[in-house]
């Protein structure tokens, strides 16, 4: 605190805001560009440093050898970052200690950032990254790197169970001055305003020719950036966020199963490394049995679930879980019928109102069918928690269970799940990824993992199973949402990342999509969209906590703060795609094979 005005651990620029932080909630930026004042310090630092004052404000620190800038997290992903007007004020050295968090294909765009900041300017840039959970929706993914003149030289892990890890690199700062020996760079620079330096007394380098082990150590040559494909990101970033939480404190369910799995991997090669908790008298030694010591499993069918459904969750549990402390030798799966309890609550209804719900392929009516639908998903969730408090103690151990949840991005952002469903559970390590995404990691999981068991969640027809099935009727979630997977991904990354509204996505996939649908297809599929968007975000407001990895995440709690209410038919917007729809020529390949 510097004059009764809170600015954070160090003087900050340029604070995030939007998105997932909010830190000017606490903190007060900087805005005195290249100034300084004097700090007084508390008496009880006095006491210990002898100093009465510090410089404090936009400074830079000069060494024997060197001088070194420091910008912080945000500060790097802005227009203008601290790091250009240093540089060109003689800053050699560009320290950065962030609180980046993971986003699936992020790492791309920090490293390239990471890059620019010394290709054309020149200079060493150190940037060190905050690693684990926050307890939150957040998972810091590490990666601390090196860069010199435009090229990175170190690089850490990008996901870890350890809590420290430190890199290194030998650079010859004489690099960094013949890079700047430009006529251009030259004449800005000369123009510069300068910031104030703080000498240190201390050099970062005994002299070159001085010391022995800086003689026989080689400098370290520009490395190729490792980066893992978004199928090996899903698996590592929300196991290692569901390890941090533990150790605190259809495919969808099939990809929950399998980054559990994932984790219990990270977890047994962390141990096989030495990295054994404190205080803990069990070594895992391997990840099955790890899984199946941990991981409990439940199959909750009705009359309407098949037979194949209920097959490959018993082969899932089986392939990925060993347990030794059961009989067979497989992870805790239960499988169960809860036709009974449904049964039970429809004769209830009927013995209160005298009338007796059927659903639609037995002339029941569209509220009835609904109705039967979310009765069946909401006792889904009530017997999970059930379940979670008690398996332990059939189990004669102690405690209860984490309940995970599986409801995708995608299904959140259409509302295409039941208030108060099996969506709802403690966690959900997949809640911030696609389905399209989540379906390349399982191919991925199937290959990597040694899972065949996999190929046959890829196969499926997403479907709830709520409905009963006929000769002539199947459900499916794409026929029930009115749209596909990948277009929802499409239209909810042009909602949230681009900023658009119906009209404008609308204008937008008029071109991207017009090969093969129709204007008013288009139009019909945009409005559908914003209809159900809006009518069902309030499920926005009670979404289960998951694991953030999408730009487009419709998280209502911290991340996309909208309102819950909205005018569901958007009459001036959609009033306006259906003119222009209506205008606008059919290039669809329908209309040519019509035509």
């Amino acid at each position: 605190m510097h004059k009764n005005v809170i600015y954070n651990c160090r003087v900050i620029m340029w604070l995030a805001n939007d998105g997932n932080y909010r830190e000017l909630r606490y903190f007060t930026p900087w805005v005195k560009r290249r100034q300084w004042e004097d700090h007084y310090l508390p008496r009880i630092v006095q006491a210990v440093t002898g100093q009465i004052k510090v410089p404090f404000g936009d400074c830079v620190v000069s060494t024997a050898d060197t001088c070194i800038g420091i910008e912080l997290c945000e500060e790097l992903f802005t227009p203008e970052s601290p790091h250009i007007l240093m540089g060109l004020d003689g800053v050699e050295i560009f320290t950065n200690s962030s609180g980046s968090h993971h986003e699936l294909r992020k790492l791309n765009t920090r490293v390239e950032l990471i890059k620019e900041a010394t290709l054309k300017l020149g200079g060493v840039y150190l940037y060190a990254n905050q690693q684990g959970c926050d307890g939150d929706r957040l998972y810091y993914d590490g990666c601390a790197m090196i860069a010199l003149n435009g090229r990175i030289v170190a690089q850490g892990s990008q996901f870890s169970l350890a809590d420290v890890e430190v890199i290194s690199a030998t650079i010859d700062i004489e690099d960094v001055r013949a890079h700047r020996v430009r006529s251009s760079r030259s004449m800005q620079a000369a123009g510069s305003e300068r910031y104030h330096r703080i000498e240190a007394p201390v050099a970062l380098s005994s002299g070159k020719f001085n010391a022995i082990d800086e003689l026989n150590r080689p400098a370290d040559l520009p490395n190729d950036v490792r980066y893992h494909t978004p199928e090996e990101e899903i698996a590592l970033g929300p196991a290692c966020w569901l390890w941090d939480y533990l150790r605190r404190g259809g495919i969808d369910s099939c990809a929950t199963a399998i980054i559990v799995y994932s984790m219990c991997r990270l977890v047994v090669e962390a141990a096989r490394g030495g990295s054994e908790p404190d205080g803990s008298d069990y070594l895992p030694t391997d990840a099955r049995e790890l899984c199946g010591r941990i991981m409990h499993t439940c199959y909750m069918g009705t009359e309407n679930s098949t037979s194949d459904t209920r097959a490959r969750a018993k082969e899932l549990a089986e392939a990925i879980g060993r347990s030794v402390l059961c009989r067979p030798a497989f992870s805790y799966h239960t499988d169960l019928n809860m036709d009974s309890v449904v049964t039970a609550l429809r004769t209830l209804f009927q013995v209160v109102t005298g009338m007796r719900p059927r659903f639609r392929v037995h002339g029941g009516s569209d509220a009835e069918n609904l109705a039967l639908q979310n009765i069946q998903a909401r006792l889904r969730m009530v017997l999970a928690y059930f379940f979670a408090q008690l398996l332990p103690w059939v189990r004669g151990r102690s405690g209860g269970l984490l309940v995970l949840g599986s409801a995708n991005v995608d299904e959140s952002l259409r509302g295409y799940l039941t208030k108060y469903d099996c969506s709802s559970a403690d966690i959900n390590p997949i809640g911030g990824i696609s389905k399209a995404d989540l379906k390349r990691f399982i191919s991925w999981a199937q290959d990597n993992f040694q899972l065949p068991i996999l190929s046959r969640f890829l196969t499926a027809v997403p479907t709830a199973e709520l409905e009963p099935f006929t000769e002539t009727y199947v459900q499916a979630d794409e026929a029930d949402m009115g749209m596909t997977y990948e277009e929802l991904s499409v239209l909810g990354r042009l909602r949230k990342v681009e900023k658009c509204g119906p009209y404008s996505i609308f204008t937008k996939l008029v071109h991207e999509w017009g090969s093969r649908l129709s204007p008013w297809q288009i139009a019909e599929k945009v409005k559908l969209f914003y209809f159900e968007y809006a009518r069902n975000r309030h499920k926005m407001t009670t979404l289960t906590p998951s694991y953030h990895a999408e730009a487009y995440s419709p998280d209502d709690n911290r991340f996309d703060m909208r309102p819950f209410l909205y005018p569901s038919r958007f009459p001036w917007q959609f009033k306006k795609i259906e003119d222009v729809a209506a205008a606008l020529p059919d290039r669809s390949e329908q209309k040519t094979k019509t035509d």
